[in-house]
């Protein structure tokens, strides 16, 4: 038996990359899945990741919603109620990273970064709270990044200070809702090889650069973060709340040196 057996869960921009392997992962340990994408572009993805959950033998649904909207949310959280049940497990996964530094960022950028990274998980787990604290049980996991805690690039400003922001609300949401037995925790990926990364980890030198600067030596992968996802989802992690898993390779425990002496 799986550790989420018969557990309704709810992953949001669960069609394709982290979000994907999230929902392969969380039917594996027998949760009941449903799956949010954004666009028609994504409508596909977002079947074929269906049709892999239900060979898993769980049930699975798609469900089309801007988490970013409140209207679009309640509507999500409504059509899932109506076909899986009451939303147990809650993984904030959605987000976005445009590069533009800061200089050049436009209002529409910004706006939309802090709409998908953190608005989003506002909206979803106040309504996945609202019927978690009348079970007394609920579990909130928000998919974060290095960039919650340093600087990982001097082109996405954005995107930092909304993972920043996030954590933060994270450690919020845990001390208002732990009292009803819902746990509130984050997970940190450092760079992952998604699609979500292709353009980037294209660049001349990119890949090589960024798998010489991890401790590991090497990249995340989506699966990694679904394994993290899992445990806090989980009875095992009954105990922790609050906390932001780093999935990085120790990328952020060490600070950057002008002359490592590691290899001396």
């Amino acid at each position: 038996m799986g550790r989420l057996q018969g557990k309704i869960a709810l992953v949001t921009g669960g069609s394709r990359g982290i979000g994907e392997a999230v929902v392969i992962r969380l039917a594996e340990e027998g949760a009941h899945v449903a799956i949010n994408f954004t666009s028609d572009s994504s409508r596909d993805k977002a079947e074929a990741v269906r049709k892999q959950a239900e060979a898993l033998g769980v049930r699975a649904m798609t469900v089309q919603a801007d988490v970013g909207s409140k209207s679009e949310v309640l509507s999500m959280f409504d059509a899932v109620e109506r076909e899986l049940g009451p939303v147990e497990i809650l993984v904030n996964n959605a987000g976005v990273a445009p590069f533009e530094s800061f200089l050049k960022i436009k209002e529409e950028t910004w706006d939309r970064t802090y709409n998908t990274n953190v608005k989003s998980i506002f909206l979803c787990s106040q309504r996945a709270a609202s019927s978690m604290i009348e079970r007394r049980y609920g579990k909130i996991v928000n998919v974060l990044s290095t960039a919650s805690l340093v600087v990982t690039s001097p082109v996405i400003p954005h995107y930092q200070s909304s993972k920043a922001a996030a954590h933060m609300l994270t450690k919020g949401m845990a001390i208002e809702l732990g009292p009803y037995n819902i746990n509130v925790n984050a997970v940190g990926p450092s760079t992952v090889d998604t699609d979500m990364c292709t353009d980037f980890l294209a660049a001349p030198g990119m890949r090589e650069k960024e798998m010489n600067a991890n401790p590991m030596k090497r990249l995340g992968t989506a699966r990694q973060i679904g394994d993290a996802v899992v445990f806090l989802a989980s009875d095992e992690a009954m105990q922790v709340n609050g906390h932001l898993l780093m999935v990085d390779g120790g990328l952020t425990v060490k600070a950057a040196q002008p002359d490592d002496q590691l290899e001396r």
